[in-house]
């Protein structure tokens, strides 16, 4: 089975926006989007993710990927 990359932290950091400033704009702690920016979590509200998308000004494809599982194709 796959799994999903978060690149949140690539983003913020072609926009040069740092944590406080993203967690300021879209209301969510620094704390939560840390865990969000470092892949430590197993779920994410469509409202935090618009809300960081919109703060970022980018598609929710900019900040997660599909990695596929490459053990199979052995």
């Amino acid at each position: 089975m796959g799994k999903i990359i978060l690149r949140l932290d690539r983003v913020m950091a072609d926009r040069k926006m740092s944590l406080n400033e993203l967690s300021e704009k879209v209301g969510v702690s620094n704390v939560n989007l840390s865990k969000i920016k470092t892949g430590k979590i197993s779920a994410v509200r469509f409202s935090t993710l618009e809300a960081i998308c919109e703060a970022l000004k980018c598609q929710p494809g900019d900040i997660l990927e599909y990695s596929p599982d490459d053990t199979a194709a052995v």
